[in-house]
């Protein structure tokens, strides 16, 4: 009789351990449905926390083997969009409201953590020797360190998984145990049947120009519209605009012209600002500001201007994402668009987040510390 107790109750065991999945093997189910997957499509929204502000995108990211990558971000304060596209020719930031694309010879996304690409979560998880797992109202959350080499203020992150290992949500901390990033996901399919031809830099291209053409349509139409109401004003103003816009290049170099100075709010120390210059230009004007001491760097402020035809920049460096916009960076220089605002950051003196962290402290401000 003690002896049929003590084989039930070994049983009872048995059958109870086999029930609970390992650490080991719940990494292992994920591992398998991120492998497993030949293209997939994420949808869902990001928000990056700087500076006590929130900025919040719309976020689609596609996936197809062979590393190919296209991942669509929508500012929803500005409606700024931009894509990164990684296919067999390179990588590329399209920005489509200003006919432009940078191209790079870069490893994205595979040279640091994204958030929002499932090999780079399953690789933050496999390198980390001390990543922990725990299980949270029959959910399960995974944390890692991650690898922000432009941000070193970003320390680990935390992975949320439903009961059936499905993900759900990303949040990234830094040191002081502060979100800075979050990606909620909306939607995981991870049998998208997406091709080659969904990662082709022309389509985008010719969405654009369609884009422009519809907007262009759309305008012509609605100045008509006016122009037969505003005619009969007109007589009396058109001599007024002739006297103070002889033709129609005018009006686009007033809307070019830089209306203020944008000041970094950080400066490294020991640096200040030692000249600060306006030149005209072709489209309006351009703010040359020269900053001297420890760290020497300059930096160049302009209205964006839009490309007549879709323009392709080179770039011997990586793809950076700011808070409200994503940077191309160089060796010693980086350029970005923001607000209209196009910047261009160059010093022999500086490291990358030195200028990720001047670009960050960007704002309409006339107050320089550490001027002279």
């Amino acid at each position: 009789m003690k002896k049929l107790v003590v084989l039930a109750i070994g049983l009872m065991l048995f059958i109870t351990g086999c029930g609970k999945e390992s650490e080991e093997d719940l990494v292992a189910k994920f591992e398998k449905s991120v492998t497993n997957s030949k293209s997939y499509t994420l949808k869902g929204n990001m928000e990056i926390l700087s500076n006590e502000e929130t900025f919040t995108y719309s976020l689609e990211a596609n996936y197809l083997e062979n590393d190919n990558y296209k991942v669509t971000l929508v500012n929803q304060t500005n409606n700024h969009e931009q894509i990164i596209l990684k296919n067999s020719d390179g990588v590329y930031v399209v920005t489509p409201a200003l006919n432009k694309s940078f191209k790079f010879q870069s490893e994205w996304p595979k040279n640091s953590s994204q958030s929002y690409i499932l090999s780079s979560l399953l690789n933050d998880i496999k390198n980390d020797k001390n990543m922990s797992l725990e299980e949270q109202d029959k959910n399960y959350v995974i944390k890692s360190s991650v690898n922000y080499p432009n941000n070193s203020s970003l320390t680990y992150q935390k992975i949320y998984f439903d009961k059936d290992m499905n993900l759900e949500k990303v949040e990234v901390y830094d040191s002081e145990d502060i979100v800075n990033i979050k990606v909620v996901f909306s939607s995981i399919d991870l049998k998208a049947g997406l091709s080659e031809d969904d990662f082709l830099l022309e389509d985008l291209i010719d969405m654009n120009a369609e884009n422009k053409e519809n907007e262009t349509t759309d305008n012509t139409t609605e100045n008509n519209n006016e122009n037969t109401t505003d005619n009969n004003n007109a007589g009396n103003n058109s001599q007024n605009n002739n006297e103070s816009c002889e033709n129609e290049e005018c009006d686009t170099k007033s809307s070019n012209i830089l209306d203020s100075v944008i000041y970094p709010l950080y400066i490294p120390s020991e640096t200040y600002l030692s000249n600060s210059e306006e030149v005209d230009t072709d489209e309006g004007n351009r703010m040359i500001l020269t900053f001297a001491g420890d760290k020497n760097f300059v930096l160049i402020e302009e209205v964006a201007a839009v490309a007549n035809e879709f323009e392709i920049i080179p770039v011997y460096g990586d793809p950076v994402m700011l808070s409200d916009t994503i940077a191309a960076k160089s060796a010693n220089s980086m350029y970005w668009t923001s607000d209209n605002v196009s910047y261009y950051l160059t010093s022999n003196d500086l490291s990358t987040e030195e200028m990720v962290t001047i670009a960050e402290s960007l704002g309409n401000t006339r107050v320089v510390s550490g001027s002279k």
